[in-house]
């Protein structure tokens, strides 16, 4: 188990996550959309793997739907930093980390272009069931 650090550019939002192989194994998936190009991001993902996430306030973790409208992008509400996307289906939380938002970027294998827009919503959910870290949790430290 590989366990790393990460979050967003202020510190607002903290990332703890732990990673079932080595980091070269990873290969951030590159998201072809607009959005996450004009964010940048490149995602990571274990489904044997694990994220804790903690935001300082519940105002810093701004929760963003685009595209399909079925994913919440998970932005800091004060500098900006995409820090991971996630989807939710009843108690289950599913979610996958911008890897540029963690605290060793430069060591993932190379980043892979995907196209999820070309998968039906059915698809894109089987998909992030498939390969995305299960198990997750979203903890807010201070309630307003």
């Amino acid at each position: 188990m590989t366990q790393l650090y990460g979050g967003c550019h202020c510190g607002n939002i903290k990332l703890e996550i732990t990673l079932s192989d080595t980091l070269e194994s990873y290969h951030p998936r590159a998201c072809d959309c607009d959005f996450c190009r004009s964010h940048g991001a490149a995602y990571i993902s274990d489904r044997n793997g694990a994220v804790k996430m903690t935001a300082a306030r519940e105002s810093d973790l701004r929760r963003h739907r685009q595209g399909s409208g079925i994913a919440d992008f998970l932005i800091c509400n004060n500098c900006g930093v995409l820090v991971a996307v996630s989807y939710q289906e009843e108690a289950a939380l599913y979610m996958s980390i911008n890897s540029r938002a963690v605290s060793a970027p430069d060591k993932f294998g190379d980043a892979e272009v995907t196209s999820p827009k070309q998968l039906s919503d059915a698809e894109r959910v089987q998909r992030w069931k498939e390969l995305w870290f299960s198990d997750t949790a979203i903890n807010i430290l201070q309630k307003r």
